[in-house]
């Protein structure tokens, strides 16, 4: 049945309270590449005990001049975070999946991200493979409470002539066994 439909309490998940001068022990994010119906981009933050999702239609830019259209989408469990294969037909997201880009992430501004998340503006240093520096996750205005734009900040990682990569090649997609992605049961 896939992983859409995980409810962890509230529309912002678990709130875990933490000492200001404590760092957060789990600041990963990942991209993945998803061929379902169309081909998309889930970008994932963790926080709060989960994976906070938006699925990315063009990708992530490295260029601060295009916004990109992020959706906010359930919730997937920790577990996902390394997820790479095929999702079986008739499965919510049937389709391969592979990781396109991982590593760290720290906030610019504030302290939780979870309270970032509900103000509706997450500015972040991404420390992947691929996606480095700056960013601003930022909810449209107006557009409904799923519309976000993600946008890459001037600096030295940002670049005007960038071009999207897809990771899912041939070759990668021959190694990909077909499995059902990883599911919290509660």
């Amino acid at each position: 049945m896939g992983c859409s439909n995980i409810d962890h309490g509230g529309p912002h998940g678990r709130q875990g309270k933490r000492s200001v001068k404590a760092p957060l022990a789990k600041t990963r994010f990942v991209v993945q590449e998803h061929h379902a119906r169309q081909r998309h981009y889930d970008f994932r933050l963790e926080m709060a005990g989960v994976l906070k999702s938006w699925a990315l239609p063009k990708g992530p830019s490295l260029n601060p001049a295009e916004k990109r259209l992020a959706v906010m989408v359930n919730d997937h469990s920790i577990e996902y975070f390394d997820f790479e294969g095929i999702i079986p037909a008739g499965q919510s997201g049937a389709g391969p999946v592979v990781v396109w880009d991982q590593g760290a992430y720290e906030l610019l501004e504030g302290g939780d991200p979870v309270k970032a998340l509900e103000a509706g503006k997450i500015v972040m240093a991404l420390h992947g493979k691929i996606l480095k520096g700056g960013f601003t996750l930022v909810k449209m205005k107006g557009r409904g409470e799923k519309n976000w734009l993600l946008i890459k900040k001037k600096d030295e990682y940002s670049h005007t002539s960038w071009t999207l990569q897809k990771a899912l090649t041939e070759q990668e997609k021959s190694r990909l066994q077909e499995k059902m992605p990883p599911c919290e049961t509660r």
